[in-house]
């Protein structure tokens, strides 16, 4: 056990006291014991105990009484009580009033570190949980997404203020600029922060499904459906529903969705009754709904109950400052994750990466980051590295005279890959998978760049 668990002891019987301290002790764990029932709750401080085990039937404040108090100034530690007359009244009251578990006199000293185990067990669960949700809310803080362009700090002014407003929110941009991430952190920041946040991709179910999911249906509604099952909408009940590619959903859904919206209820699959459940519903697309509305594919009352907030997601190429800073980031997790020492990008690199159009936006640079990280040797990021994951066509690179250098830097750059892979080649007497794997290229790479830039033996 690398930490001693800490367990108070309460029971006037001196005897029984004693001898359940000597098995705990022995078996590890930290224990103080008291005869005094007053004593004990007096001189008991939150936070510095993981279990407290007592007596019901002792003089003065009774076992009951004691978890009361105990309860009141630390509601989360589990309660152990014990008794020699464990009647079902008495039980029910115990547990009503938070007791996690009764032990019955006589008893072995197996079955008291049996019920002992287990309720640290449970302490350990409650802490672990606790440290998740406050991880989770720190990850979605808005300082924590990356980016100081104009355009982001807009959108999260944006976030800030309707994350407290219980209303519905679209999400709209391309795909991979981060949609998901910002329903996150409009539910972290919000007041249904402390409960779930469920997300479904309305793109990737079939219809058949995907109702189903949503809503869930009762045992019999359709051929495979041997049971009752809980849809999503139940699940993140008090909490956010994210709807992904919402202009995916098929129209008989879209109906059932509009009247959730409306009534805050649905109908399960082969119910006949409704459930209410209160969830806060947001949004998000990389389609033109307006158009989907227009030819009739998407309902116009489902879109202006979805779109009550609008929060668009500019591409990457429209935030290119921000691109150093999301690379550096992307870097540094993966440093952390494999404990590499890679420092960033190497100018070239930079001045490469800052430019590319990145048609696949943060989700593109995240993947190129992580690829390029596990083939790069030395410690920091090169051209020839990064180039084998995206195209990188001279005229993308074209920083003139203003960079320091003369003439076209692009065509200098490309001029330098020509040459070093000529080069490369040549050492090699133009075995292409020799000269690929000195490179940190694969195969395919290396043909590509050689047609590029027209290279053959000669």
């Amino acid at each position: 056990m690398s930490e001693k668990k800490r367990i108070l002891l309460i029971d006037n019987e001196e005897g029984l006291c004693r001898m359940m301290e000597a098995v705990l002790l022995d078996n590890g764990y930290k224990v103080k014991a008291y005869t005094r029932s007053f004593q004990a709750v007096e001189e008991f401080v939150p936070g510095e105990w993981d279990l407290v085990i007592t007596d019901i039937k002792m003089p003065g404040m009774d076992g009951l009484e004691v978890l009361q108090k105990i309860k009141e100034k630390q509601s989360q530690i589990p309660v152990i009580m014990i008794t020699a007359y464990a009647t079902v009244e008495m039980s029910i009251q115990a547990l009503r009033r938070g007791a996690y578990d009764m032990l019955t006199k006589p008893f072995e000293p197996e079955e008291l570190l049996y019920r002992v185990k287990n309720a640290l067990t449970q302490t350990e669960l409650i802490q672990e949980n606790r440290e998740l949700k406050e991880e989770l809310a720190g990850k979605f803080r808005f300082e924590n997404i990356i980016g100081a362009s104009a355009g982001l700090k807009e959108v999260l002014e944006k976030v800030a203020k309707i994350s407290i407003r219980d209303t519905s929110v679209l999400i709209t941009g391309e795909s991979g600029t981060g949609k998901e991430l910002i329903a996150q952190a409009i539910h972290y920041n919000s007041p249904r922060k402390g409960k779930r946040f469920v997300a479904i991709n309305c793109g990737a179910l079939p219809e058949s499904i995907l109702e189903g999911e949503l809503f869930g249906y009762r045992k019999g509604a359709f051929t495979g459906a041997k049971e009752n099952r809980q849809g999503l909408l139940e699940a993140a009940d008090g909490g956010t529903l994210f709807l992904d590619e919402v202009g995916n959903l098929p129209m008989n859904v879209q109906k059932t969705l509009l009247r959730f919206l409306q009534e805050q209820e649905f109908m399960r699959l082969g119910d006949t009754r409704p459930t209410k459940v209160d969830v806060r519903v947001l949004s998000a697309t990389n389609s033109d709904l307006k158009l989907a509305v227009k030819n009739g594919s998407f309902r116009e009352d489902l879109y202006y109950r979805l779109n009550v907030v609008n929060i668009h997601l500019p591409p990457l190429r429209e935030r290119r400052t921000d691109i150093p800073l999301l690379a550096a980031h992307f870097i540094a997790i993966q440093n952390c994750k494999f404990g590499t020492g890679v420092k960033g990008l190497d100018h070239d690199a930079h001045l490469a990466v800052s430019r590319y159009d990145w048609p696949g936006n943060i989700r593109q640079l995240k993947n190129v980051i992580e690829a390029s990280m596990a083939m790069e040797s030395g410690d920091q990021l090169t051209l020839p590295v990064i180039s084998q994951f995206i195209e990188l066509p001279a005229e993308d690179f074209g920083l003139a005279a203003d960079e320091g250098g003369e003439g076209d830097y692009g065509a200098a750059m490309a001029r330098f890959e020509a040459d070093y892979l000529k080069g490369l080649l040549g050492r090699h007497n133009w075995n292409v998978e020799a000269a690929a794997r000195e490179a940190g290229m694969n195969m395919a790479t290396m043909y590509r760049k050689m047609k590029k830039y027209s290279l053959r033996r000669e």
